[in-house]
């Protein structure tokens, strides 16, 4: 609820001089950035999430499923798992409003368990809502990617390079860092992390903004709109804020560098990807309900190197960053397959609980630039 809905006088806009009002759009399109970021972390996490769901579904029908149990660390003083647990443990470094409305996203929408989020800021007397909800709140950057399976990033960026020399010896391989730090490339921050296990999105504002994000709407709200949910799908044109689609590409193999951790067989893994895409969504797609999204070892790796691949071996560990900076064969299949393109818009309205419309299916050209 806008507490200031009704009180013209005392909203931001009316206190800027009317030279300066064409500024104005500069509030909504970093609404829409943020709202953008928060929509496509989310998505991942959510797609992380059910992936780890998955091998626990699998571990306990072979009655492999570890105890979990926790200790408190005498260093730190912070409660530790002593035993490796099939739930996603994140970590937000940064508890500015970004880092805020991030916790919050994931919280309603992932969901997270509170236990198994965690916050890293120079201020965490500042979070008191958080920890009212049971997560931890500290300023201790190095132990919260030590316990983390996915660690975002939302500092300035004159505070990323202190934050990497903290961090970057205590990162796992297996350990993902989404950035949210526009500022520094991922060229840049593989090397400040000497860390390849990176995500960070790029986005693209056009001058035509649509006038459809707002300003002092809460994101966990925005999210609930399915007009906001069309303009933050990767696929679509809507919004004016375009997302690079390697991004898109980073997420997918950061699932296989997940999987490899684990040593999991590469043929067990793209089942349990093709598995992320539910049979619900084939009928709304108007695909043949007997031939279901499947993905294959050439989808990923060069086809020497899957014809070479035992049905045993893991994927190879992959280089997020070189991932986001050149082409790979999953460039073309996501170029090339439409059946993908419409599964995928199925799956990411489904996250967010809406229905994807006919309409929807097929977005008329909008303000704003496709996603590239």
């Amino acid at each position: 609820m806008d507490l200031l809905e009704d009180l013209e006088t005392l909203k931001f806009e009316s206190g800027i001089h009317e030279e300066d009002q064409s500024w104005l759009y500069l509030l909504g399109r970093s609404h829409g950035l943020m709202t953008k970021a928060c929509a496509h972390a989310t998505f991942f996490c959510k797609l992380l999430h059910n992936l780890r769901e998955s091998f626990s579904r699998e571990s306990f029908s072979r009655k492999l499923v570890p105890e979990k149990r926790t200790s408190k660390c005498r260093l730190t003083g912070l409660c530790e798992e002593t035993q490796d647990d099939d739930a996603l443990k994140v970590g937000i470094i940064g508890g500015g409003h970004l880092g805020k409305q991030l916790a919050h996203t994931l919280l309603q929408f992932v969901p997270i368990p509170a236990e198994n989020l965690r916050i890293s800021t120079r201020r965490p007397e500042t979070l008191d809502e958080f920890k009212k909800l049971g997560i931890q709140c500290f300023y201790q950057n190095a132990s919260l990617v030590g316990w983390a399976n996915v660690v975002f990033l939302c500092c300035l960026p004159s505070q990323l390079p202190n934050i990497c020399v903290e961090i970057q010896t205590r990162l796992g391989k297996d350990c993902i860092v989404y950035s949210f730090v526009s500022a520094i490339p991922v060229s840049r921050l593989k090397l400040l992390l000497n860390h390849t296990n990176i995500l960070r999105p790029q986005y693209q504002c056009a001058e035509d903004l649509a006038r459809i994000w707002g300003a002092n709407k809460e994101i966990t709200a925005a999210l609930q709109d399915p007009v906001i949910i069309q303009a933050t799908c990767p696929y679509s044109p809507a919004g004016g804020i375009s997302l690079n689609i390697k991004w898109l590409e980073g997420m997918f193999y950061a699932l296989l560098n997940f999987c490899t951790a684990k040593d999991m067989p590469h043929s067990q893994v793209l089942w349990h990807l093709s598995e992320l895409f539910p049979s619900q969504h084939l009928e709304a797609c108007k695909k043949d309900e007997a031939s279901p999204l499947k993905f294959q070892a050439q989808d990923f790796v060069s086809k020497i190197y899957a014809k070479n691949l035992s049905q045993k071996r893991p994927f190879p560990l992959f280089d997020l960053t070189a991932v986001q900076l050149k082409e790979t064969p999953f460039s073309q299949y996501l170029s090339n397959s439409t059946t993908f393109q419409d599964r995928f818009t199925h799956l990411y309205y489904d996250s967010f609980g809406i229905s994807l419309t006919k309409e929807q299916e097929e977005p008329e050209v909008s303000t704003g630039s496709p996603s590239q």
